[in-house]
């Protein structure tokens, strides 16, 4: 598991206030450090998902490159909609949690809103995975690590299920945000 030294965390990171809008501007330590701090307020396992388990989520048993099907619009989901030729809507910043349709699973804003950081170590492909979805944390780049989903300023094919990029596990952007998995042991 995961040991981090109880880090300092900013009571309001984000860059855009809101109740109901996605905590961003959080380091994947940030994340990780708030998931042990929850865990140990409330007595059950909290986590970042592997990258494996996130893609699970977004997908809800679907095979299209989105929860929806196989087109994104603004009506759908919070991303770079914003094109020149075509008169589309783009906010320019998060919005409010849960503004659009759910996928199967009920869950909101998979595809879109925030990059979401995941547990595993940056690989360049799947080769050597682990086959039952865990995180993945050996042969890679452990200074690195893997986001999903896009975000509010990410274009629409960097929305899709299988998009995935890399950072610095310390790098904060108002891009980057977490969702976590909460263990049932």
């Amino acid at each position: 598991m995961f040991i981090t030294l109880e880090r300092c965390l900013k009571v309001e990171p984000s860059c855009f206030k809101g109740d109901n809008l996605p905590v961003e501007r959080v380091s994947w330590h940030d994340a990780q450090e708030f998931c042990e701090r929850l865990s140990r307020q409330t007595r059950r396992k909290y986590r970042l998902p592997s990258e494996a388990e996130w893609e699970y989520a977004c997908r809800a048993q679907t095979s299209t490159p989105f929860h929806f099907g196989k087109i994104i619009t603004p009506n759908l989901a919070n991303y770079c909609g914003h094109n020149e030729n075509i008169h589309t809507f783009y906010y320019q910043q998060t919005i409010e949690v849960g503004s659009f349709p759910a996928n199967a699973f009920g869950l909101c804003d998979m595809h879109g809103l925030v990059w979401e950081w995941c547990a595993d170590y940056e690989h360049e492909d799947y080769q050597g995975a682990p086959l039952d979805g865990s995180v993945w944390l050996n042969d890679g780049n452990e200074e690195y690590r893997i986001l999903r989903g896009g975000s509010w300023d990410s274009s629409p094919n960097c929305c899709r299920s299988a998009s995935r990029f890399s950072e610095m596990a310390s790098v904060t952007d108002s891009r980057f945000g977490f969702r976590v998995v909460c263990t049932l042991m």
